[in-house]
């Protein structure tokens, strides 16, 4: 699928700055002169009062509550739009912004006249000219003018490229000669829309994290342009940086993979033989841009510790030493007094030696695939642009919470979904060959990741795609209790080529799977195309079946059709053939499902089909998901409470399959959610429950539906 072009009326840095403004200083900004205006107007007006803010922002660096405070846009504003007085830099800021919805803003001679008039008015004391919230920033500004020291700025903040006319640079020079006959203390300063938007990015990373640390013993090694040290750390000081969240693996190649079986060994070490820690553990690796370096002694410094204080510090080996220790000491505090090595790299911002440090410190570990493109910058670039765009989240790296809803999406489900959307059928072929998304992490050109992230893909076209695969996942479950044997099998396989199916369909209709119409930006692609799902799910999949018969026979695989991309081309063409034309086929109502009473007795266990098939790796996170509404009403307050009773990891076992991270205990999928009850005091609860239909895989699956598709599948292929 290409992305469609971009729209001329709205460049993408405007639409992103205007999201920007709208969260950063929309609650900040005084409209209550505005009266009962047109919301399109008070909407521009707004913005215009928030680019104001957002200049004395780049100007000063204050917060944007503190920049937006400085705003007396309105009537009696004496062409100035902000007054930023800096008593403790002697310098004052009179700001006259312009914003265009189009980007094409530009200073005219006016403007910037009364700009100089409204210098004029504070120069003379005569702030009774402008409006309440000019007036006593005006006297603030005329008070501190009396120094010769003090400096004025006025600065020109335009939602535009275009360079300042001749005209205007003479009405500046000219104001300025006026001002400045008895000394330089009038300045000038342009900022357009590439500052404009590099600034509101800027803004919105999160500020870079700051590690203080204290090493005993410890030596220094520097043989490169990387200084480095290494020693001894109290497990103390590691619990401290649990303040920072996830953030402080941002740079590693994933984060900690949560409640698994390694890590309760490292709990375990840290509760009851602290001492021993050092012994057992490989220690912690963290790379930072810089470092302060603090030595007890200019003699003989290695005697006495060592106290670093890392700029830009990142954890990018050992994240499960670090989860385990915060995670150990919040279960007993002598955990607290174990000792682990660290050894801390100073990049000095090399990017590339961080990149190369980071791959080589995780070669000992199990890497997989889907963990090296974290460190692609296009992900980064996804990250900041989801941020942007749609205030969302996307998460890259394994380990990370998986976003819920419209909180965003992972990298697994826009991979999979830009796969199913592409108008060639090849990368679902081989989602369907390979039956796991570990196929779309392979890299080259006949792989699947470079061509499908070669170019940064459009968010919009990408988060429309998300939303539209979770859809069709979701509409598919019903469709699927319609068919048995044959038929379930080929929807179990083939979900993604069903997926891929719906796509085409969808966007022969309607091609703009991108950005929103500027006129109606709740009406996205999404929005349209989404109800249409069930009902082409409906005549698709008895097409598919009917297809795949007569083309390749009624014992044929779907998986070994797709291993060769051209007969699943051939396929393809030939459903949507079939689908224009009426949908008629041969009658595949032998695949429907019989009366309940005739079905086949009891199914297998759950949990031993999908450790039989090795259907989920150890480590692997769910979630708990509630469908019963008594059930959901019981737990909720308590789910609340801790975020941690709602998750837990398969270790893999036939046994307890589960490990809650609530209490890191082993439980059966059922017997986990038995104690859940207990614990939550739900008075009502019954004897017994499905636990497998309410703990959901990252693919979006309870444990019952993961096991009913692979039982599908092996029935499908002849086997039990």
């Amino acid at each position: 699928m290409t992305a469609p072009p971009r729209r001329p009326d709205i460049p993408t840095p405007v639409r992103q700055v205007a999201n920007f403004l709208d969260s950063t200083y929309g609650d900040l900004i005084d409209m209550s002169d505005f009266g009962n205006r047109k919301p399109e107007d008070l909407v521009v007006a707004r913005r215009s009062r928030s680019l104001a803010a957002h200049a004395v922002r780049i100007v000063t660096d204050w917060a944007p509550a503190q920049a937006a405070a400085c705003v007396i846009d309105g009537g009696s504003d004496q062409g100035i739009d902000a007054i930023a007085v800096d008593e403790e830099n002697a310098h004052i800021y009179l700001v006259q912004a312009k914003w265009s919805p189009t980007g094409t803003a530009r200073a005219d001679e006016a403007a910037v006249l009364k700009l100089f008039a409204g210098l004029t008015l504070i120069d003379a004391g005569e702030s009774r000219q402008f409006n309440p919230r000019g007036r006593a920033l005006a006297d603030r500004a005329k008070d501190l003018m009396g120094s010769d020291l003090t400096r004025v700025t006025q600065v020109i903040i335009l939602m535009g490229t275009k360079e300042l006319s001749p005209g205007v640079r003479q009405v500046i020079a000219n104001g300025e000669k006026d001002f400045n006959h008895d000394g330089t203390h009038v300045y000038h300063r342009t900022i357009h829309s590439p500052e404009i938007h590099a600034r509101a990015r800027a803004d919105q990373r999160p500020e870079p994290i700051t590690l203080d640390v204290t090493m005993s013993p410890w030596f220094a090694f520097s043989p490169s342009d990387q200084q480095a040290y290494q020693g001894v750390v109290q497990a103390e000081q590691v619990v401290q940086w649990a303040t920072h969240g996830n953030r402080l693996f941002d740079h590693n190649i994933r984060n900690p993979l949560g409640v698994t079986p390694i890590n309760n060994e490292l709990v375990e070490t840290l509760t009851e033989e602290p001492a021993n820690f050092w012994y057992f553990n490989n220690g912690i690796t963290i790379l930072c841009d810089s470092v302060e370096v603090a030595k007890g002694s200019k003699k003989q410094p290695e005697r006495l510790p060592l106290q670093l204080t890392m700029q830009g510090a990142s954890v990018v080996n050992g994240a499960q030493t670090v989860r385990s220790i915060i995670d150990a000491a919040r279960e007993d505090e002598d955990a607290e007094s174990a000792e682990v090595g660290v050894r801390v790299i100073v990049t000095g911002g090399d990017t590339n030696f961080a990149k190369r440090t980071t791959q080589a410190t995780n070669r000992q570990n199990h890497i997989e695939d889907r963990d090296r493109i974290a460190l692609d910058p296009i992900q980064a670039v996804l990250i900041e642009e989801f941020r942007a765009e749609l205030d969302l989240v996307y998460s890259v790296r394994r380990g990370d919470l998986e976003p819920q809803g419209d909180e965003g999406c992972s990298v697994v489900e826009a991979a999979t979904a830009l796969s199913c959307a592409h108008s060639g059928s090849r990368f679902t072929a081989r989602l369907v060959a390979a039956d796991s998304t570990d196929v779309l992490w392979e890299r080259g050109s006949s792989g699947s990741y470079d061509p499908l992230f070669r170019t940064v893909p459009g968010v919009f076209e990408t988060w429309n795609a998300v939303r539209a695969l979770r859809a069709t996942l979701k509409a598919l479950r019903p469709v699927r209790e319609q068919y048995e044997k044959r038929g379930a099998a080929v929807i179990a396989d083939g979900t993604f080529l069903l997926t891929h199916l719906v796509f085409r369909q969808l966007l022969d209709e309607d091609a703009g799977i991108g950005e929103p119409d500027p006129s109606d930006p709740e009406a996205t692609w999404f929005a349209k195309s989404g109800p249409r799902i069930p009902d082409l799910l409906a005549r698709t999949v008895p097409v598919l079946l009917g297809v795949l018969d007569a083309r390749h026979g009624p014992r044929s695989d779907l998986k070994r059709v797709c291993i060769e991309d051209a007969e699943c081309a051939a396929l393809v063409s030939d459903v949507l053939n079939v689908l224009a034309a009426g949908g008629e086929t041969q009658d595949v109502s032998p695949y429907l499902r019989k009366d309940e009473r005739q079905r086949k007795p009891r199914r297998p266990n759950s949990v031993h089909v999908i450790v039989n098939q090795r259907a989920l790796p150890e480590g692997a996170p769910l979630r708990l998901s509630l469908y019963v509404p008594a059930e959901q009403e019981a737990l909720e307050t308590w789910l609340v409470e801790d975020p941690a009773r709602s998750r837990a990891t398969w270790t893999g076992s036939t046994g307890k399959a589960l490990i809650w991270e609530y209490d890191r205990q082993r439980y059966s999928p059922s017997g986990l959610v038995s104690r859940m009850w207990e614990l939550a005091d739900w008075e009502g609860r019954p004897v017994s429950n499905q636990g497998t239909a309410r703990w959901i895989t990252q693919d979006g699956e309870t444990l019952a539906e993961l096991a009913e598709r692979l039982l599908g599948s092996l029935a499908g292929n002849g086997g039990e």
